[in-house]
């Protein structure tokens, strides 16, 4: 009897075991190389939500979370931090981000390119990052490696390394060259680059640039983008490899892309089912605002103005005669107006106007008195803009922010100036076009609703196929048989030139025959003439 009891205890203990076991968290290795600020509220969102469910996470990234106290299942690994303004300066011969407004599409295309080689072979020149590399233990240590997708396609080896699925997560949204990592066909004559200020109704010109775009950054991929990854591949991992992946190899090891985007902020488009849109999960329940900034918005019966152009571009390195023009317009409206400015003083603000050189943007979009949001355009502001359904005033600098703002201004919820030749009239007149036309807060407000309406939010939709990768092991059944594919075989070249081939021998064979009998039928005629 004891012994049965024994045995039945010992059993019961091994399923409890075994349900403990299987409700623990996973180990998920995240390598966030390119250190850029504002990446980093998607990233470190996610991060913090994996950890808050129970996995443990080991976080390569440059950007220190451990003052956040997030637990003993948080490991971070931090990188120093690469300059690449500086660089990026030198490449286009700007002194100011400002100044990079009339950079052309390619020049920034090469410079991220560039970029995203150097602060790969940084990264994996850091010391704790080359322990990672060196390891002996490899197998069995991660479940799962999470990666951006924003030119460190390097940092995928380590998926390769230590025989993990890889989830890599996009925080500018979708673009063309995706459809190489997905293995489908997205349509140039209608998606174009998200470097360029067109929307999806593209003229014919627009097309033929788009086409031209698209195409010429096909080829910096792949004849010097993907060989310059190759090569920091080779002088990283060659002494800890037999045989190193090619970057166009480790694609193939990607299970999903948690992007960065949603409707409206997106067209429709050609996506696989593991491109993932997560955009907006870095958005937060709002919290309350500091006492002087709850003080001055409460008290804005008019209205309130929040102006801020971002982590990177600086408002303060807007020229003297710019800065007049702000003020010069915002001293003339009856609204309350937040600015976002990095230094301490401003000489002869307007009474109206409160600067500050860090504000809680979310939180203040959030104030029922907020009624425009003066922006750069930057997919973070205007998400959060659609979250609380604030018309926006777009001022774009570089990258996706002019198609951003032409997405808004097509949709009928935002307005766009060039902050080059802006003047106080100009400036004056739009603010107060979003301020008194209800048309824009409408559309607005139905523009947010879009935004909001999903079956699961952001945040638990990437939460949930993050585990369910995990749990199906990579699930290979979500992977297109199109990254398997030669080029040549995935744009079915082979199968047109067949058919070329097919269609153009017979009437050569045909031409080739008839020249024949035409030229045996003269030979004939000239004997019987001389006969």
């Amino acid at each position: 009897m004891q012994a049965r009891c024994a045995l039945k205890f010992l059993l019961i203990s091994l399923v409890a075991l075994q349900e403990f076991q299987l409700g623990t968290g996973a180990r998920i290795l995240a390598a966030f190389f390119f250190p850029g600020k504002s990446h980093f509220m998607m990233t470190n969102s996610i991060i913090r939500q994996l950890v808050k469910n129970g996995h443990e996470v080991t976080f390569i990234t440059p950007f220190s979370l451990e003052s956040e106290n997030l637990g003993s299942n948080y490991k971070e690994i931090l990188l120093e931090s690469y300059d690449f303004w500086t660089e990026m300066k030198e490449m286009s011969n700007r002194e100011i981000i400002l100044d990079m407004a009339d950079v052309t599409t390619l020049t920034f295309i090469r410079m991220l390119h560039v970029i995203g080689i150097h602060s790969t072979d940084f990264a994996f020149g850091q010391p704790a990052v080359k322990a990672l590399i060196n390891a002996k233990d490899k197998l069995g240590k991660y479940d799962l490696l999470l990666a951006e997708q924003f030119y460190n396609d390097g940092a995928l080896i380590l998926g390769h390394l230590y025989q993990v699925p890889v989830i890599t997560v996009s925080t500018f949204g979708n673009t063309n060259y995706f459809t190489e990592l997905a293995g489908i066909i997205a349509p140039w004559s209608y998606n174009p680059h998200s470097f360029l200020t067109y929307t999806n109704r593209m003229t014919f010109a627009e097309r033929l640039f788009n086409f031209f775009i698209c195409g010429t950054e096909s080829l910096m991929r792949n004849f010097l983008f993907y060989p310059g990854h190759d090569a920091v591949l080779r002088k990283h991992f060659s002494n800890v490899l037999d045989v190193v992946p090619t970057v166009k190899q480790l694609h193939r090891n990607i299970s999903a892309i948690l992007m960065n985007n949603y409707m409206p902020l997106e067209s429709p488009r050609p996506i696989s089912v593991n491109m993932i849109s997560v955009g907006g999960l870095h958005i937060l329940p709002p919290k309350p605002l500091p006492q002087q900034l709850q003080t001055f918005l409460d008290g804005a019966t008019h209205g309130a103005i929040y102006f801020s152009l971002g982590s990177q571009v600086r408002s303060a390195d807007l020229p003297p005669e710019k800065l007049k023009v702000f003020l010069d317009a915002f001293g003339g409206l009856k609204q309350r107006v937040l600015w976002k400015f990095e230094n301490d003083s401003f000489p002869n603000l307007p009474a109206n106007v409160m600067i500050q050189k860090w504000m809680p943007q979310g939180d203040i979009l959030a104030h029922p008195n907020v009624q425009v949001f003066i922006a750069h355009g930057g997919l973070f502001g205007m998400q959060e803009a659609l979250q609380y359904g604030v018309p926006v005033l777009g001022m774009p600098v570089y990258c996706d922010q002019h198609y951003n703002i032409n997405m808004g201004k097509a949709a009928g919820y935002a307005l766009g100036l060039d902050y080059r030749t802006i003047s106080a009239e100009e400036l004056r007149s739009s603010l107060l076009a979003l301020l008194e036309n209800p048309k824009y807060r409408d559309t607005m407000k139905s523009a947010s609703r879009i935004f909001r309406e999903r079956p699961l939010s952001p945040m638990d939709t990437a939460m949930f196929w993050i585990d369910y990768i995990i749990e199906h092991r990579g699930a290979p059944h979500m992977v297109d048989a199109g990254v398997s594919l030669a080029w040549y075989q995935f744009y079915s070249l082979d199968v047109i030139a067949f058919i070329l081939g097919s269609m153009l021998i017979p009437i050569l064979l045909l031409c080739f025959c008839v020249k024949k009998s035409a030229k045996k039928s003269g030979t004939k005629s000239k004997k019987h003439k001389k006969q």
